[in-house]
C-alpha cells in the first residue's frame, strides 16, 4: 500500500511540472517548430541556445528590461504568464532543439 501511495504522489507531481515542449508551442509561430527561424526576421535563431542564456533573456523580457531587436513589448506579452518553472522548462526544451 505504501508503494502505491508513493507512486501516485510521484505521478501527480510530474503532472504539475512544466512541460517545455507544450510551452514552446506558442513560440513556434515566430521561432519555428525547431527554433530554426529568425522571429519576424529580427531575432537570432534560438535552436540549441544555452539554457542559462534563454532563462536570462526570458526573465529580462518578462521584467520589461530587455528589448532586443525591438521585440521587448511583444516578448513581454508572450512570457508575462510564465512562472520561473515554465521559463526553465521552455529554456531546456530550446536547448535540446536540433
Amino acid at each position: 500500500m505504501k508503494k502505491i501511495a508513493i507512486a501516485m504522489l510521484f505521478a501527480g507531481s510530474t503532472l504539475l511540472m512544466a512541460d517545455g515542449a507544450a510551452l514552446y508551442a506558442k513560440c513556434a509561430g515566430c521561432h519555428g517548430q525547431n527554433g530554426e527561424k529568425s522571429a519576424l526576421g529580427k531575432s537570432a535563431i534560438i535552436k540549441g541556445q544555452d539554457v542559462a542564456k534563454t532563462v536570462e533573456q526570458l526573465h529580462g523580457y518578462k521584467a520589461g528590461t530587455l528589448n532586443q531587436h525591438g521585440m521587448g513589448a511583444l516578448m513581454k506579452g508572450q512570457v508575462a504568464s510564465m512562472s520561473d518553472d515554465d521559463i526553465k522548462a521552455v529554456a531546456e526544451h530550446i536547448a535540446g532543439l536540433k
